[in-house]
């Protein structure tokens, strides 16, 4: 029997079974930037059963352990972000930016599309590697910063919350792109005269956008509230 009912949130079934997040997004559930939403407010937004939704993620869910980001403190959450997503987006990143240059060059008369796809991919990285620098550099030292404090320190951001606004700004727009790229790539499937650098470069683009899709929740609905009920705690 299904541990889910129609209204556990999305953010709750990819925090307590994360192998489920494809079966999500393969149904079009938003359960990073639109995790806060139930399962039959998800499924009424898209004209979803949820019924039968609920019935079928009952056939693949299991016994799967919550993973170990699931219950880290703050300073220990960060690290992990760090150390695992951010540090696979600045290797990757420009591994596809070159990859992508190269598919334009040998295939881009015959598959026009594909100068839309590198501009797009383009916007992406200009939008993700500033993020990735801003939370190194801003919101990583200031949740290490709460997690290590006895009393509510002073940033010179004011209030945590300020910056966490902006991240979750930026997410949805990385969303919005992600849901152009996969739109544009047909869903990430190589064409039938693709050759070996073009079927990379789709599978890069998807597994790019299933390990986004998965920081992007980890941030918005683990860190990010974790993050500013510790702040509340330490000011009260």
């Amino acid at each position: 029997m299904s541990i889910f009912t129609e209204q556990t949130t999305l953010a709750d079934i990819v925090t307590a079974q994360p192998s489920l997040a494809r079966d999500l997004e393969s149904r079009g559930l938003d359960y990073c930037c639109g995790g806060a939403a139930t399962l039959a407010e998800a499924c009424s937004a898209i004209d979803l059963d949820v019924d039968a939704v609920l019935a079928e993620l009952a056939e693949v869910d299991g016994d799967e352990t919550p993973p170990a980001w699931a219950t880290m403190d703050v300073a220990e959450l960060v690290d992990h972000l760090e150390s695992t997503h951010h540090q696979y987006l600045w290797t990757e990143l420009p591994r596809l930016t070159a990859l992508a240059d190269k598919v334009v060059s040998v295939h881009g008369e015959r598959h026009p599309e594909l100068a839309e796809i590198a501009a797009c991919y383009g916007t992406l990285r200009a939008d993700l590697e500033p993020h990735l620098t801003k939370e190194e550099q801003v919101l990583f030292p200031a949740a290490r910063e709460l997690a290590a404090a006895g009393t509510a320190p002073s940033f010179p951001f004011g209030s945590a919350t300020n910056p966490i606004s902006v991240l979750l700004t930026e997410h949805d727009t990385v969303g919005e792109l992600l849901v152009q790229l996969r739109e544009l790539t047909n869903g990430y499937q190589t064409p039938a005269d693709g050759c070996a650098s073009y079927a990379a470069l789709f599978t890069g683009l998807g597994e790019l956008e299933a390990d986004t899709h998965l920081y992007v929740h980890k941030e918005n609905n683990v860190l990010f509230p974790a993050v500013v009920a510790l702040e509340q705690r330490l000011v009260s």
